[in-house]
């Protein structure tokens, strides 16, 4: 039994109002929806899957792709904001070569951006792995990613 059977099998003689909450056990359980997971959701609601893609795009908490190895979280909230996050950020997709919202082609790096992270009083923050990065600047970018680079190998 794959996985996405299992959630759906949790769902007894369901209807499309237990759409959202089956995407989030599966989400939870694979870390993102998949293709085949999304196509499965629909097999079993009769449902097409470009409705479930629909309504999955229009909330934000969906993830259509695994998060890499190292899972780079930029923190918007308002003290990061004025701190100059914004700059963080941009200097993270140059360095990694991918947008906010995606995985690097080798799988290494992710990166979200988060409404606050919780640590306005270390802003401009970021979080790898669930580890926090103080008054992070454009130039200390390059410095922290490659460190974890270095730990991989």
């Amino acid at each position: 039994m794959t996985l996405v059977q299992h959630v759906l099998h949790k769902y007894p003689a369901v209807g499309r109002d237990n759409l959202i909450p089956i995407l989030q056990e599966i989400q939870t359980a694979e870390g993102y929806l998949s293709k085949k997971s999304i196509l499965e959701v629909g097999r079993y609601l009769d449902i097409p899957a470009s409705k479930i893609f629909g309504v999955a795009t229009f909330y934000n908490q969906f993830r259509f792709e695994p998060f890499g190895v190292n899972h780079v979280q930029v923190c918007r909230g308002t003290a990061c904001h004025v701190l100059g996050s914004s700059t963080v950020l941009q200097e993270l997709e140059k360095h990694l070569k991918v947008k906010a919202g995606q995985t690097t082609r080798d799988g290494q790096f992710s990166i979200e951006v988060v409404a606050c992270i919780g640590a306005c009083g270390l802003a401009p923050v970021i979080c790898v792995n669930g580890e926090f990065h103080a008054k992070v600047t454009a130039q200390s970018i390059k410095e922290i990613v490659d460190s974890y680079k270095t730990k991989g190998e």
